[in-house]
């Protein structure tokens, strides 16, 4: 008896596998249509941002901290420097140097960020990219004044 319920229970397993195998197959074979490339003229809206910032740095900032691979990388350091991420600000300090990038600009950026610091939402990814775009430009803008706390309203009179 066993013998019988041994090969009937081959038999259904032989039998399932047979019909769930092709099925299997069947199902990744459908083929998906095709990404449509942007049309000419269209890009991603970030692009024209970025090559508007990269333009503006090149504009702004004399020598080879302007060129945009050291504005890319150099705001790249600064941010992981704010952020306390300093294994990863040092392998891209290296190949800011490697590209030629003058050190001492991330130095005069950073010191800006700290300075203007107290203004930055946490919360806020562009605050802070904004700053150190900010602060890239012209690392050697003004301390600006911490805000100042609100006034308390006098008591009323009478």
């Amino acid at each position: 008896m066993s013998n019988r319920l041994f090969r009937a229970a081959g038999g259904l397993s032989l039998a399932a596998w047979l019909l769930w195998t092709p099925l299997a197959f069947a199902q990744g074979n459908e083929p998906k249509p095709p990404e449509k490339p942007p049309a000419a003229g269209q890009e991603p809206a970030k692009e024209p941002q970025k090559v508007d910032e990269f333009a503006e740095a090149q504009r702004a900032v004399t020598g080879p901290a302007g060129n945009p691979e050291c504005v890319w990388l150099g705001r790249r350091v600064v941010n992981l420097l704010w952020r306390d991420d300093l294994d990863t600000a040092f392998r891209h300090l290296d190949l800011y140097d490697r590209f030629g990038c003058p050190s001492a600009h991330i130095q005069a950026s950073f010191r800006c960020l700290i300075l203007h610091g107290n203004n930055i939402d946490p919360k806020a990814a562009d605050s802070l990219n904004g700053r150190i775009h900010a602060c890239w430009i012209n690392p050697a803008a003004p301390a600006m004044p911490p805000p100042a706390p609100p006034a308390a309203n006098p008591p009323p009179k009478g």
